[in-house]
């Protein structure tokens, strides 16, 4: 089950749902204990390959490439410059200030090319109403700071 509470956005003065993250983040080891109760492989070799699975993905990245997980989706690189420069000649590496990991998450199309499924997101996802008396499931602080109006869902990092 899925939360979701109800938020005003000060831009807009209108109301929406916004996802409400519950407990503590899934550790490796649970991952790899969900994963071997499905598979054939064992639990120490699910988190061994896990643990390694980070420092590969960004060994293909700073090569240039792309990764794409079958089932999960595909990861690539990103920059930012700090500013433009108008002669291409003069564009160097230097004006790179930050670089950052995109997702998307893998899709399946229907035969008239319009997404019916995205990997991550269950079909069958039921919302509920976050109500303070879940006190027992306290949601987990926000990477950009409790009721921030740009926190729309777990974050990735």
């Amino acid at each position: 089950m899925a939360f979701f509470k109800k938020v005003k956005k000060k831009i807009t003065g209108l109301w929406y749902p916004q996802v409400v993250v519950v407990g503590k983040p899934v550790t490796t080891d649970q991952v790899a204990d969900r994963l071997a109760l499905i598979s054939t492989v064992s639990r120490g070799d699910t988190y061994a390959v896990l643990k390694d699975l980070g420092e590969v993905m960004a060994s293909f990245m700073a090569e240039g490439r792309t990764v794409k997980l079958e089932g999960v989706g595909t990861f690539y690189y990103t920059i930012n410059a700090d500013k433009g420069i108008a002669k291409p000649e003069e564009v160097t590496a230097k004006q790179i200030k930050n670089v950052r990991v995109r997702f998307i998450p893998e899709t399946s199309r229907t035969q008239s090319n319009k997404v019916a499924t995205r990997s991550l997101v269950s079909d069958s996802i039921h919302w509920e109403e976050w109500k303070e008396e879940k006190k027992s499931l306290t949601p987990a602080p926000s990477p950009n700071g409790e009721g921030s109006e740009d926190h729309t869902g777990p974050q990735a990092g």
